[in-house]
């Protein structure tokens, strides 16, 4: 196994930070209560309106990032498996949102954003766990 450099090392360490808030923030989600959800205007109402499915991937791309992200930290091989279910899983939670649901009209273009930015984040670490372990960083 080859030393991976320190800028391996400060990205995964940043991309479990990202996994984790993500892991938060679909915890936070899962956690409203229905007097809560009722209290939301009408089109967040419809945004939480999700399929089992649809929520299924979200949790399976945020848990899975994480996982994936803890794996490059710990330098282990299967961190690119998990980190393309992760991908799956986001892919899933996009057809859900944009799809499946109305997310564009009902939030708006920040939304998109967002997911295109989960998007490409969750791409690229698909191709540095590829990298890492064609360079040998990975065991």
């Amino acid at each position: 196994m080859n030393k991976a450099p320190t800028w391996f090392m400060v990205v995964a360490v940043l991309a479990l930070a990202w996994n984790l808030m993500g892991c938060f923030a679909m915890a936070t989600d899962l956690s409203v209560s229905q007097d809560d959800l009722a209290r939301l205007p009408a089109a967040e109402q419809a945004l939480h309106a999700r399929p089992a499915w649809g929520i299924a991937g979200s949790i399976l791309a945020v848990a899975g990032g994480a996982l994936g992200c803890l794996g490059l930290v710990l330098r282990r091989r299967w961190a690119l498996p998990v980190l393309v279910l992760s991908l799956l899983g986001i892919v899933g939670q996009d057809i859900d949102l944009f799809v499946v649901g109305d997310a564009f009209r009902l939030a708006g273009p920040v939304v998109a954003g967002l997911q295109g930015l989960v998007f490409v984040i969750g791409i690229g670490l698909v191709l540095l766990a590829r990298m890492a372990r064609d360079r040998g960083w990975l065991r």
